[in-house]
């Protein structure tokens, strides 16, 4: 058992030196493959730092008279260990973007700053200030600034998970109030619990060593009442328990008068990424979280 458990740490660790060793050739052709009828508007930038942009996906027909359209959003933020990954990668956006966009969503993925040039704080600040630009300018691509969700994968899913704890002091920060968020596997809803049990050297990287800092980066610990609905998706083939932290965060959240939800999967952690958007049991399940926040959303799914 402790050498299958270390075998699937192991992989989780691969996972991402796999995406840091074709890194080069990535950079190179950063777009996945677009199906019939989207347009992809790249590299809007939400800040002065090249890492501060956006790629926005809208169906064609937006183009024109965009201001109408009033379209659900989906916002999305890759993981990567806080350190590496792109928001162009296609296990981040293309299942995605093929399944949604052309039922009418527009889908939005955001590139932030990351370890070690900036701290995983400062990464919380570029997601939220990523979301408040992207609200701001929704209508001119044809969507609507309450009709957003927010998901993230990994270190992503973290970063989301947290910005959605702490939704009521956003808003006061400019956010215009969201719809919910979906987490894709992220192992550290509640960080100072992480970082207490056996963990991958990657989180000291990400959280060092301070518990009060711990708990400011922990969305168990930051959630506040308001905060919208949350569905955690989580992987089953983890050693490092993500279903056991989402659980524990569902429980917190459900305590408290909120609404979480745990989708357990029996995925891999990059599978659980790139296979969201394939007609699936697994994507129909996201979906009808997506679709019972909002009636138009739930008419843009049918």
């Amino acid at each position: 058992m402790r050498r299958a458990s270390l075998r699937q740490a192991a992989s989780v660790v691969a996972t991402l030196w796999v995406v840091a060793a074709a890194w080069p050739a990535h950079a190179q052709q950063r777009s996945a493959p677009l199906p019939a009828g989207v347009q992809r508007i790249a590299d809007v930038p939400y800040g002065p730092d090249p890492a501060q942009r956006l790629d926005v996906y809208v169906p064609a027909r937006a183009t024109a008279g965009a201001s109408v359209q009033r379209a659900p959003v989906i916002f999305m933020v890759h993981g990567g260990g806080w350190r590496i990954g792109d928001k162009a990668m296609g296990r981040v956006v293309q299942e995605k973007v093929n399944r949604w966009v052309p039922k009418g969503f527009i889908l939005i993925s955001a590139n932030y700053r990351m370890l070690p040039a900036a701290p995983v704080s400062a990464q919380a600040r570029d997601v939220q200030a990523a979301l408040v630009a992207a609200q701001q300018r929704a209508s001119t691509w044809g969507g609507d600034s309450g009709r957003f969700i927010l998901m993230g994968h990994s270190a992503g899913a973290h970063l989301v998970a947290l910005l959605n704890a702490h939704a009521p002091q956003a808003q006061r920060e400019g956010a215009v109030p969201w719809l919910g968020a979906v987490a894709l596997d992220s192992a550290v809803m509640n960080v100072p619990a992480a970082m207490r049990a056996r963990h991958l050297r990657l989180y000291d990287d990400a959280f060092g060593s301070d518990p009060a800092h711990w708990a400011a980066l922990s969305p168990f610990h930051q959630w506040t009442v308001g905060a919208p609905p949350l569905q955690m998706v989580c992987s089953t083939q983890r050693a490092d328990q993500p279903c056991t932290q989402a659980e524990a965060m569902a429980r917190h959240v459900r305590s408290q008068g909120g609404r979480a939800e745990v989708l357990p999967q029996p995925l891999s952690h990059g599978e659980i990424n790139a296979r969201l958007g394939l007609d699936s049991d697994y994507t129909r399940a996201v979906e009808t979280f997506m679709g019972s926040l909002d009636a138009e959303v739930a008419r843009h799914l049918q």
